[in-house]
């Protein structure tokens, strides 16, 4: 299909998707403080909270995923998030810490959904041609990773709490911006024997498709059996595709979270931190936008595999400096090559699986990241604890992204091949 309206709708659309993610994620992050006072509970409680979407997230995943692929991804997208804009209204309106826990962890199982599909469905629904999935997927994930930082609201008391969940809220009427822009996977609707439809979507841009077309498709009995990603030549890629997620999501949150406490250890002010990570969050951007031209042209696999080395060879870098200015360009080569690397997987990562189990297989990605992001920090936390050192934590956190590079190595290079 060829680069057209259906694209500059179908991008915005999910873009946006990952924006709600994010803000969930993070909205009550800079409010905690005030969650104590609203809702008279200590530090413990106020964790769960916080961490409560994650949580709700894994299995949320794992339930989506296998749905998608017998309901069609685009439903998931609409059913996900039309629950998640219901359950933030109810967890704004929330009397107590209970319902609140509850409510959030809620949140989380809902959109899990869209979270989940968001990043396959884009070049199955719009058919995206070969060189453009690496560069719309790129963009899409820059929203996950940069969306709702800097944000500081000065928050207090439950009535501002209440309004930021109605914010949350209101965000699920972009159920409607999905559902007029996003079309259903033309590949879903052929395997379900929807061919007229499938001929309907791919002929938005201008395709031309004749009357009648029948294409030929996936068998259906595998649509949704998470059985199947561990027979036959999936299970080796299931295995590889699942460690890579896991290990190579553990190496960036795990430094993301505590790279403020790695900085104070290192002398660095409050005021100096904040900076930090600002242009560390600056430099994601041209490693994003360096990664997805680079991946349209020459591959998933030979772009990836050198970022991910470079990457950890910068961890390593940062691990060792001896001044500000190592510390600052190590950095900020770590956040370039290590977010661009993500812009590549979750290209890659997204077409491993035929379509009749791209959603179950983008499913087990997703949990698997979820439950790296849930650990990670916890970990690291407990090694800072022990008082092991800024080198040794560094160098820890860098060995996630060596395992990574091993063990995505050995998976198949998928430009140019044919979503079947």
């Amino acid at each position: 299909m060829p680069f057209g309206r259906a694209h500059v709708l179908a991008a915005p659309a999910l873009f946006m998707a990952f924006v709600i993610e994010s803000w969930e994620q993070l909205a009550l992050v800079y409010v905690s403080g005030d969650l104590g006072d609203a809702f008279s509970i200590d530090t413990g409680r106020i964790g769960w909270v916080l961490s409560a979407v994650a949580l709700g997230m894994i299995p949320g995943a794992l339930v989506w995923g296998p749905v998608s692929d017998r309901i069609g991804r685009r439903a998931v997208c609409l059913w996900s998030l039309s629950a998640y804009g219901v359950i933030a209204l109810a967890s704004a309106l929330s009397p107590n810490f209970t319902v609140l826990l509850v409510t959030r962890v809620l949140s989380g199982l809902a959109l899990a959904g869209i979270y989940t599909v968001t990043l396959p469905v884009l070049p199955g629904a719009a058919a995206i041609p070969d060189a453009w999935p690496g560069r719309g997927l790129s963009v899409d994930r820059l929203a996950d990773r940069s969306a709702g930082r800097g944000r500081r609201d000065a928050v207090a008391g439950r009535p501002r709490l209440a309004r930021g969940g109605h914010r949350s809220a209101v965000a699920g009427l972009w159920v409607f911006a999905i559902r007029a822009w996003v079309p259903e996977s033309p590949y879903w609707l052929a395997a379900q024997n929807r061919h007229d439809d499938a001929a309907a979507v791919l002929r938005r841009p201008g395709v031309d498709v004749p009357g009648g077309t029948r294409f030929a498709v996936v068998a259906p009995e595998r649509t949704g059996r998470p059985v199947e990603l561990l027979r036959g030549r999936l299970l080796r890629i299931t295995v590889l595709m699942l460690v890579v997620n896991f290990t190579f999501n553990w190496g960036y949150w795990g430094l993301q979270t505590w790279l403020p406490t790695l900085l104070q250890d290192k002398g660095l002010s409050m005021s100096a931190r904040l900076g930090f990570a600002a242009l560390s969050a600056l430099f994601m951007i041209p490693g994003y936008v360096s990664a997805s031209l680079l991946t349209g042209r020459f591959g998933r696999k030979k772009v990836f595999l050198p970022y991910v080395a470079l990457a950890a060879i910068s961890g390593i870098f940062f691990a060792y400096s001896s001044s500000m200015t190592e510390l600052y360009v190590a950095n900020f080569t770590l956040a370039f090559f290590s977010l661009g690397a993500w812009g590549v997987w979750n290209t890659w990562n997204g077409e491993f699986f035929p379509t009749a189990l791209r959603g179950t297989g983008y499913s087990w990605a997703t949990a698997a990241q979820l439950v790296a992001t849930s650990l990670a920090p916890s970990v690291v936390g407990l090694l800072l604890a022990q008082a092991t050192g800024f080198s040794t934590t560094i160098l820890f956190i860098t060995a996630f992204l060596v395992v990574a590079l091993l063990f995505a190595a050995p998976l198949p290079e998928t430009k140019g091949r044919d979503l079947e």
